[in-house]
């Protein structure tokens, strides 16, 4: 689960993450507000007003500006709140920009230069180990950095039996070319950014850029945090940080459903039971000449319910020109999901795409002539190649 800019230094802030400090707004009004309180406890005019959505590169796009005084903090955060902001993250379509972060300046003068670095706490799954990878070259495209200069990326592996030991954020400190009161500063910094990352059960911690101040300071100025939703049942009040306006309404609406849906751009929709039954399913429409439409994983209980769900998910999508239904009855009995497909459809009313049924497994030879004898416009299969003959059928006409 991603979240906001601002959650995730409140994440990081309650665990002894030093950060940029700021206030979220979500009108003109309160940004105007925030800037006024950060001016009186840090006595600096100058402010960050960064858009918040659930995308990186805000800054290309122009969700991030300077504001140098009050009145320029209402001017930028009008012409950010409600803007479509596009970065190469959202795609061309961009996300609306609901709220802005109203952040303090940083970037004061002092005896030393100012530095940028890249830092971030994630799971090497090939190693099966967690790592913390950083570079000197922060606030720009680690993509970039690692292509042109990967020399510059370093990567250190955390044995999960011993955790993060003490030489190794002081390993990473040195690495970043550090020294004095900024290496402890970031030896601290790295201590307690993955004491964070595991106490959260987070998938990702991305801090681009970890700033050293002119006064030799390291803190977070930005936060891109991923939560396990795996573990959120551990974590109800960061389950509750979850913005459904920065998600695909169709998955929203999957998951009050308890399915497990992604949206794709073909033509053929899905509906399985199992992720790996739905990843060969989508194999076998792209050979049957179609494009799958979405990944729909209904689970191991499929019932009239879900298959219903299920539907209604899938035909939100204009594209969608037929849909197949791929249900291997392990636990499930392939009978009782063929009634719950019959039962759906009748409930639904006309269904204007066709559908293939595929049921293999307990009673599957039952589950055939229940969709055989329905009188609906439902075509069964039992092999794989079956209904990939099917799909290449209806797609044809």
């Amino acid at each position: 689960m991603n979240i906001h800019e601002y959650q995730g230094k409140a994440i990081l802030k309650s665990f002894g993450v030093r950060v940029q400090e700021g206030i979220v707004a979500d009108t003109v009004d309160q940004a105007v507000e925030a800037a006024q309180k950060l001016k009186d406890e840090y006595n600096s005019d100058w402010v960050v007003v960064k858009a918040q959505i659930h995308a990186g590169g805000r800054g290309k796009g122009g969700g991030v500006k300077l504001a140098k005084n009050l009145d320029e903090v209402k001017e930028k955060a009008g012409a950010i709140i409600g803007m479509q902001l596009v970065t190469p993250q959202t795609g061309p379509e961009g996300k609306k920009v609901n709220k802005v972060l109203i952040a303090q300046d940083v970037y004061y003068p002092g005896e030393s230069e100012t530095k940028e670095f890249y830092v971030s706490v994630l799971l090497d799954r090939a190693k099966g180990r967690n790592i913390i990878m950083y570079s000197t070259e922060g606030g720009m495209d680690i993509e970039e950095v690692a292509e042109h200069t990967p020399d510059k990326i370093f990567k250190e592996e955390i044995d999960p039996k011993v955790g993060l030991q003490g030489f190794q954020a002081r390993k990473i400190a040195f690495n970043l070319g550090l020294s004095g009161d900024a290496f402890k500063d970031m030896t601290k910094f790295i201590t307690a950014l993955y004491k964070a990352y595991i106490a959260t059960d987070s998938s990702m911690f991305e801090i681009n850029p970890v700033l050293k101040t002119s006064d030799n300071k390291i803190l977070a100025v930005d936060a891109k945090v991923n939560l396990d939703d795996n573990a959120l049942y551990r974590h109800p009040d960061y389950a509750a940080l979850r913005d459904t306006s920065e998600e695909d309404p169709t998955e929203v609406e999957a998951s009050k459903s308890n399915l497990n849906y992604v949206k794709l751009d073909g033509n053929v929709g899905c509906m399985v039971n199992g992720a790996g039954l739905a990843m060969a399913t989508m194999d076998i429409i792209k050979i049957a000449g179609g494009e799958p439409a979405n990944f729909l994983d209904v689970g191991g209980t499929a019932n009239a319910q879900t298959v219903k769900a299920g539907f209604n998910i899938i035909l939100q999508d204009p594209n969608v020109r037929a849909i197949l239904i791929n249900i291997f009855g392990g636990i499930v009995r392939c009978d009782r999901v063929a009634q719950g497909v019959i039962d759906a459809y009748q409930e639904i009313g006309n269904i204007p795409v066709p559908i293939i049924v595929r049921l293999q497994g307990t009673n599957a030879a039952e589950a055939k002539e229940l969709i055989d004898n329905s009188g609906l416009k439902v075509f069964s299969a039992i092999l794989l190649k079956e209904a990939a003959e099917r799909v290449k059928e209806v797609l044809a006409n």
